[in-house]
């Protein structure tokens, strides 16, 4: 029996998921992209796994860079997610992406100055799972910011992503 896209997606919409700005590098092509597909696969050593979208720049860069950023921001600061939904715009002269401050990190990698807390990942693996690649990094370095502020979540916005791919 075949099931519904409608109940996938809504299901899969329900999985609780953290918000964050990926921050990516290739040479001097910088960008920053929105994602919920973030999670840490191990402890020994510490590994985070993220889920791009086979077409996205951040994929090409990724790939190309060999390391991530994951750029945790405060519930209360949430508009930030939709403009960085799109490829970003670098401006080198003025170190932003999209009008917000960024700095290199160590490994090359776009962090946010405005991020309560980051994760700079050098790409240990990753597999192609059809639409998406899942890129397994491995923290070189992080910092947490702002103790107090919560992170955000899908849940914070009105924004979904998941389910079954849009024709």
């Amino acid at each position: 029996m075949a099931l519904d896209d409608e109940l996938i997606n809504k299901l899969t919409w329900k999985i609780p998921n953290a918000l964050a700005l990926v921050g990516s590098r290739a040479a001097d092509e910088w960008n920053g992209m929105t994602t919920s597909w973030i999670t840490q696969l191990s402890m020994e050593p510490v590994l985070i796994g993220i889920g791009v979208d086979n077409s996205a720049v951040t994929h090409r860069l990724i790939a190309d860079g060999g390391s991530f950023t994951v750029n945790l921001w405060s519930s209360d600061d949430t508009r930030v997610f939709v403009k960085f939904s799109k490829p970003a715009t670098f401006d080198a002269a003025a170190m932003t992406l999209n009008g917000r401050a960024v700095r290199a990190g160590v490994t090359g990698a776009p962090v946010f100055d405005e991020a309560i807390a980051y994760a700079d990942c050098e790409v240990r693996q990753s597999l192609d799972l059809g639409t998406h690649t899942l890129f397994i990094g491995e923290v070189v370095d992080a910092e947490i910011r702002d103790d107090e502020a919560r992170s955000a979540a899908m849940s914070d916005t009105r924004m979904k992503y998941g389910g079954v791919k849009r024709h």
